[in-house]
């Protein structure tokens, strides 16, 4: 039994032996099986050529593997038939944001869905407020800065009320305020119930977005997987995968401390009863 096997929650993606080739026949993702669970905040976590992204895809269902499968909820389904409850954030937001407006580009996916032209205002109306996009709703996406840009692509992929929403580096090109607000919109979905993966090669943002983490190497394998805790602390492994540990685990323990704290806040605490 995997530690993906040890929670009882029912599974949203079972990925088995999933394998992926560049066209030159390098294999940037090799037989990779995961499974994540109803509610569980994941990381995929490994130094850039790793082929994070590419099994984020793998398990959104928008790159079919060379080998291997990916089964969806409670059965065999197809990506395709359960396609509103995906949502999949790729690094570059321009990928979402393709109509001649915001507005458009938040209605595209209620649309795809057939919901009804009401809801579906409803819903562009709380998404533009939440990311504070409603001055925005009437012009064109590339007109925005990087970080609106960012913030309207989240509530593209939001506007479909996905269960599941995998993310790549969703942080990148996000300035401090934005990058706030992101990671607070993240902790209200995974208190909702949605499932929520990130991938990303920071160490130091992995304690504020996961539960759980699975360690990808330079080769496109499962190095570890475990809590937070038990990865981010294991520091030889971490450099044995090509990442430095976490800045504050790293402090900590050049500090000579046994037990190490994982984020910042749990550091501070531990400085006080020190």
């Amino acid at each position: 039994m995997t530690a993906d096997d040890a929670d009882g929650a029912p599974p949203v993606l079972d990925a088995d032996g999933l394998t992926y080739r560049y066209r030159d026949g390098a294999t940037v993702v090799d037989g990779v099986d995961l499974t994540i669970r109803t509610g569980e905040r994941v990381a995929l976590l490994g130094p850039n050529g790793a082929g994070k992204s590419t099994l984020l895809l793998l398990l959104g269902g928008l790159l079919d593997p060379d080998d291997g499968t990916v089964r969806y909820f409670d059965g065999d389904r197809s990506a395709d038939a359960v396609r509103d409850r995906l949502g999949v954030l790729t690094q570059d937001p321009g990928e979402y944001l393709f109509n001649p407006t915001v507005r458009e580009d938040i209605e595209y996916g209620p649309s795809q869905i057939d919901i009804p032209q009401a809801e579906a205002d409803e819903r562009v109306a709380e998404l533009a407020e939440r990311f504070g996009l409603t001055h925005l709703l009437d012009r064109p996406p590339f007109h925005l800065s990087g970080g609106e840009q960012r913030r309207a692509a989240v509530a593209s992929v939001l506007s479909v009320d996905p269960d599941v929403l995998l993310l790549d580096e969703p942080l990148s090109n996000v300035d401090g305020d934005n990058e706030a607000e992101l990671l607070d919109l993240l902790d209200d979905l995974a208190a909702d119930g949605v499932t929520v993966v990130t991938s990303t090669p920071d160490t130091d943002l992995v304690p504020t977005v996961a539960d759980r983490v699975v360690l990808l190497g330079r080769d496109g394998r499962v190095r570890a997987r475990g809590t937070t805790r038990e990865i981010l602390t294991d520091t030889d492994r971490l450099r044995d995968a090509g990442l430095a540990p976490p800045t504050v685990v790293d402090l900590f323990e050049r500090a000579g401390f046994e037990d190490l704290p994982v984020g910042v806040e749990e550091a501070v605490e531990r400085l006080r009863r020190e």
